[in-house]
């Protein structure tokens, strides 16, 4: 009898260890790094395209997504920073974005810990910036946030790709 439990509760432990591995949308994370060693890190989850059409679709145009999957991407900034010219005092916040085919706006939130939608928080939001959008070369089978050299954030899924500056405020 001890025997056949110990083989069951491996068998478990094993489905359990490969469920967690298999995350359809596992974390992901995006950093800059300001040359005075502060830092912007978002912390997110990275769903797959899977033969699916996102923007439009899956992501409808217009209403507010939460960016990534499950709980709501979060914006960790250890510097003032300017984003599309709008000004964020170093702090925690969350991001949602509004996808259109030409235009996105970026939605910074006081409001943290939700787990992303529906989207109820606009009394908490600090403001919406437009976003510039473009055509990937190739189409990204897994959202990414990234940020180049000079911390530009970009949003990049499917074949679109949509962007704004962020700068340290002096």
């Amino acid at each position: 009898m001890f025997k056949q439990f110990t083989i069951v509760t491996l068998f478990v432990l094993a489905l359990a260890t490969l469920a967690c591995a298999q995350k359809p949308s596992p974390a992901a994370q995006a950093q800059c790094k300001f040359s005075d060693g502060k830092t912007i890190t978002i912390d997110y989850s990275s769903p797959r395209m899977k033969g699916r059409k996102i923007f439009g679709d899956l992501v409808p145009y217009g209403e507010v997504w939460r960016t990534g999957a499950n709980e709501a991407t979060t914006f960790v900034t250890t510097a003032n920073v300017a984003v599309g010219g709008k000004s964020v005092p170093a702090g925690s916040y969350t991001i949602f974005t509004v996808p259109n085919q030409d235009k996105w706006s970026l939605i910074v939130n006081k409001k943290t810990g939700e787990w992303g939608i529906p989207y109820k928080y606009e009394a908490d939001e600090l403001f919406r910036v437009d976003m510039k959008v473009s055509q990937t070369p190739s189409a990204v089978e897994n959202f990414t946030i990234a940020f180049d050299q000079a911390c530009t954030l970009n949003i990049s899924w499917e074949k679109t790709q949509a962007s704004v500056k962020i700068a340290e405020a002096k």
